[in-house]
């Protein structure tokens, strides 16, 4: 930790939050002559990396100034009246929750600008058929990554609600304009789904807003309901729930979310995984939990449920796409792995507990790193082959990655055995803390329908184990390359910058939790007892 005024954090948080957009808006600007480079799209690609590498060098600063005696305290706050007669704020703040976030999102985000900058430098354009605008490409990159960072950072609902809403527009557009064949209906199922469930959780929003007077989510957090009758916040819960279960996304409303990932470009895959999914997941944690905790209490057991239908129903849909002779395809796979991952989320969350909600916590950030990984590693993949599908990569001699981009291999592996939970590495201690929370969860819950879940969620990491080792077994193993046949390109020098340090902070997070525990606990501790802040 170094020693930052609190005033310098507050511009630090402040221009985190508004960097992305000031950089959108000048990703449309004439190039400063030193900064052309050898075409206009080589330099707003240099542009859009140059902005996001200096948010997360922001956001880095901002954890090492952050006091780490007392992460449940909200520090770099800022609290401006916005619209007085609503008695809406620009009240921002950060805290052991959120400060995991906001570095994760920048930097995905960044990786995502830097493995996006060196691709566009090898590939091979098309004669006669230019691609998508690269300025609109980085524009909509920044505001995406803005409004995910303004979601983390927010305290108040209706700041919540709209940084909520902001990256839906530059998702879909990432999705119907630079994604794969059924690009335009996937990106039209994302929106549809994710605008729909974002109109019930504003009633729920607007619901706690009126009954107890204010917007502030500091405020309410520390009231833990008390100023909420039980039937509001049942009302309130089930509104927002059902919202933010789209975003997480919670079984049965997950359907949007298969279909987006295999139709989007890698970088929307990375931050669609990586990212947005954790914002659903957030939003349970810092809204529903502190502020309605008797309606909380009522929809836990069905939470559960839900969350481990979800982790079984996600592994049974991989192992059928990974089963010889079904045409599955990778990226489809990856994407139904992360609806039983967020499930193990989702089930942490709902035993009320500090170990469940710090196992939460603990999965939103491993998912976000070994996931994301994933769909970087899959996206090299289809770049060398051409598919993703299963079958053709698996047919023949195969992809057989270990022989023919061994290094490419061994990364494929690593990632699959970190997703797997593999003791040592970050997918572990998120899984194993929700289950742990499931087995003792809080008072006035179920225990024995509790434990009922505990069992169905372990078995469910066996079910992970078996789909991941089959996807590891099809692809990276093989025969021999036929003689003459063209080489595959291990992986490249900016593949290896882009996700070494995905792999790094997987490794430090599973051998180092306490990093992050450390940070979440406390806030976690006060968050369920509710109190001063």
């Amino acid at each position: 930790m170094i020693d930052i005024s609190e005033s310098v954090m507050q511009f630090l948080l402040a221009s985190i939050v508004v960097g992305p957009l000031v950089g959108a808006v000048a990703a449309f600007l004439p190039a400063p002559p030193g900064l052309k480079g050898k075409s206009p799209d080589q330099a707003v690609l240099r542009h859009g990396v140059t902005v996001t590498g200096v948010i997360l060098l922001a956001a880095l600063v901002l954890a090492l100034g952050f006091d780490h005696d007392h992460p449940s305290t909200m520090q770099a706050t800022t609290d401006i009246s916005w619209i007085r007669a609503l008695d809406v704020r620009i009240h921002l703040g950060v805290d052991g929750i959120s400060l995991p976030l906001l570095v994760l999102t920048a930097l995905l985000t960044f990786l995502c600008a830097l493995y996006s900058y060196f691709k566009q430098q090898h590939q091979r354009p098309t004669p006669g058929a230019p691609g998508p605008s690269p300025k609109a490409f980085v524009a909509l990159l920044l505001v995406l990554e803005s409004g995910t960072l303004a979601t983390f950072a927010v305290l108040d609902l209706v700041l919540f609600f709209l940084a909520f809403e902001t990256v839906l527009i530059p998702m879909y557009f990432l999705i119907a304009r630079w994604g794969g064949e059924g690009r335009q209906a996937a990106a039209w199922k994302f929106i549809l789904y994710t605008l729909l469930g974002s109109v019930v959780m504003l009633l729920g929003l607007l619901l706690i807003g009126v009954k107890a007077g204010t917007f502030d989510m500091v405020a309410l957090a520390a009231d833990n309901g008390r100023g909420l009758t039980t039937s509001v916040q049942v009302i309130a819960v089930l509104a927002i729930g059902l919202g933010l279960a789209v975003k997480t996304p919670m079984w049965p409303l997950h359907s949007w979310l298969p279909d987006a990932h295999t139709a989007a470009p890698t970088v929307g895959s990375v931050l669609l995984a990586g990212v947005l999914l954790k914002m659903g997941t957030y939003g349970f944690v810092r809204i529903v939990l502190p502020i309605a905790p008797d309606g909380m209490r009522t929809f836990a057991p069905y939470l559960a449920a839900f969350a481990v239908a979800g982790i079984i129903y996600g592994s049974l849909a991989c192992l059928a796409l990974a089963r010889p002779g079904s045409k599955g395809d990778l990226k489809r796979l990856i994407a139904y792995s992360s609806v039983g991952h967020m499930g193990f989320v989702l089930l942490g969350i709902a035993t009320m507990t500090p170990t469940g909600v710090n196992g939460a916590l603990f999965a939103n950030i491993a998912h976000g790193l070994i996931t994301g990984l994933l769909f970087f590693l899959v996206g090299a993949v289809k770049d060398r082959y051409g598919t993703a599908d299963l079958d053709t990569l698996a047919g023949a001699t195969g992809a057989a990655l270990y022989g023919r981009a061994p290094r490419l291999g061994a990364l494929l592996a690593f990632a699959a055995v970190a997703s797997l939970g593999l003791p040592g590495l970050a997918g572990f201690w998120g899984e194993m803390l929700a289950l742990f929370g499931a087995f003792d969860p809080a008072a006035g819950l179920n225990r024995p329908a509790f434990l009922t879940f505990m069992a169905i969620g372990a078995f469910g990491t066996l079910l992970t184990a078996a789909y991941l080792l089959v996807v590891v077994r099809r692809v990276c193993m093989g025969g021999p390359r036929p003689a003459g046949e063209t080489a595959v390109a291990d992986v490249q020098g900016y593949e290896f910058a882009a996700w070494t340090p995905l792999v790094a902070l997987t490794v430090l997070a599973g051998l180092w939790p306490a990093v992050l525990l450390g940070l979440t606990d406390p806030a976690v501790q006060q968050l369920l007892a509710g109190g001063p802040r």
